[in-house]
């Protein structure tokens, strides 16, 4: 996949100080542990593609992109929910790689803890995911933008520990999506920049030698959203037509239950890859010859194994009325066909929420509600639900109210617990602002901040005050 710049961190005890000169012109610098930082703080981007209404998208955007996944996962062992972030430095436009974690026992969160310091680049497409292998070893997958700048990969020196972290890997990997089986170690979603935004894996037993990176998906571009339930790992994604990303539309699915030696459509059948026409049998729905573009937001399975996916259509890659109907969209394969139903209507391409699929119905928790910003990507949270298999929506909860800032990428954890069920930050998408990060509980009677500025070592994240609906719907 990368080719391999290994760094090691160590003590040099006895050794002779020439040799160990000789180590960091052989290999480099070793790390020697991983900064805390005072509280948790977004970072803040704007695109800077202006139109008349506003950013082609800006905002608080420490949780972006949906691309990158997972982000967040329970770890039951432990009774912790890790996550990563983009944060700032200082509160200015300078992007760190965050990780913390959220103590479930405690009610609290440690100082988080910096992984990779980006060198003044303020761009969360640089964000990083997660992962967590069956020893509990954290492992932080940082992106790469392009070819312009490099990706990295992370594993923490101790299991379930976020206090110091090695550099495993270096090379081309954008949108991370790693997925860790035990016994067989990592399948690697990603996408490099070859013949536009193509989609890659790769495997590694260990995360430190991989295989040879496979194209599976080539057509001029593409974004996609997996997830992983038992051994199967499916993704939806778009594709770009002409390599264009404002041209992104129509919607595909694949799966694969032997890591990736074998790509399966949603009825099973198997898949050449890389997939180079746009019209193939991986194909959900051909929104290119309705003139919609497609915005992907999550993917997850019904209690039948059947996929659904949550997402965006829009007229117009551009802000305002021009993109006019936007819609959150539900597609459902029922086993014979897909099915596609209309959640809400939408204020911007990039407000972006998380699904969940559960026994007593589907969920979804997004920005779908005014905002202060109301032009900009993001609004007030709330929370939707359905209880005949997506086919009807209705709004259960407003999560934020009277906020100062839009909030936006709502974000689904893995083995995601009650008490963080969702996580998402907030920030002004019209003019540089703080940014601060926020998660939920599952039954989404509150909404928790977390501590912008610490004193201390850990502290109680700060609940926010019901809403009118939260408060009449809990009485």
């Amino acid at each position: 996949m990368m080719k391999s710049r290994t760094r090691y961190c160590f003590h040099t005890g006895g050794m002779d100080l020439s040799l160990f000169l000789i180590f960091i012109l052989c290999c480099g610098a070793p790390i020697f542990g991983s900064e805390k930082d005072s509280g948790y703080r977004g970072i803040w981007f704007t695109l800077g593609q202006k139109t008349e209404w506003g950013d082609k998208y800006s905002g608080g955007l420490g949780t972006y992109t949906a691309n990158h996944v997972p982000i967040a996962i329970y770890c039951p062992q432990v009774k912790k929910t890790f996550f990563v972030y983009g944060g700032a430095k200082d509160g200015k436009r300078h992007l760190l790689n965050m990780i913390s974690y959220y103590d479930h026992v405690k009610g609290t969160v440690p100082r988080p803890v910096v992984v990779h310091d980006k060198g003044g680049v303020d761009d969360p497409h640089d964000n990083a995911a997660l992962a967590v292998d069956d020893q509990g070893y954290l492992w932080v997958f940082v992106s790469g933008r392009a070819r312009s700048r490099p990706g990295y990969i992370y594993k923490s020196r101790k299991p379930y520990s976020i206090d110091d972290f090695e550099r495993v890997r270096e090379g081309e990997l954008t949108y991370p999506q790693p997925w860790w089986f035990p016994g067989e170690g990592f399948l690697f979603l990603f996408t490099k920049y070859t013949r536009g935004r193509e989609l890659y894996f790769s495997r590694s037993l260990d995360g430190r030698d991989w295989l040879p990176d496979v194209k599976f998906a080539g057509m001029g571009g593409h974004y996609q959203t997996s997830w992983r339930r038992q051994h199967l790992v499916f993704t939806a994604f778009n594709y770009h037509p002409g390599g264009n990303v404002d041209r992104r539309t129509n919607l595909y699915y694949l799966q694969t239950d032997d890591l990736g030696q074998t790509w399966r459509n949603v009825q099973g059948d198997p898949i050449e890859i890389p997939l180079t026409d746009p019209v193939n049998n991986a194909l959900v729905r051909h929104y290119e010859s309705e003139h919609r573009l497609v915005y992907i937001h999550d993917i997850d399975l019904d209690h039948n194994g059947y996929p659904v996916i949550l997402y965006i259509t829009s007229a117009s890659y551009k802000p305002g009325p021009k993109g006019a109907p936007r819609w959150w969209t539900i597609a459902h394969w029922n086993g014979k066909t897909w099915e596609f139903s209309e959640i809400t209507p939408a204020n911007h391409n990039y407000s972006t929420g998380a699904l969940y699929i559960e026994e007593d119905g589907w969920r979804v928790i997004g920005p779908t509600q005014p905002g202060p910003q109301p032009v900009g990507a993001g609004g007030e949270v709330a929370v939707w639900l359905s209880r005949d298999h997506g086919k009807s929506w209705t709004m259960v909860r407003q999560l934020t109210e009277r906020s100062p800032f839009n909030h936006n990428y709502v974000r689904r954890p893995v083995n995601a617990d009650p008490g963080f069920y969702a996580l998402w930050a907030d920030g002004n998408p019209d003019t540089f602002s703080p940014s601060c990060l926020y998660f939920c509980t599952k039954n989404a009677d509150v909404a928790y901040r977390l501590p912008y500025h610490m004193t201390g070592e850990e502290e109680r994240p700060e609940p926010l005050p019901l809403t009118r609906l939260n408060y009449a719907a809990a009485q």
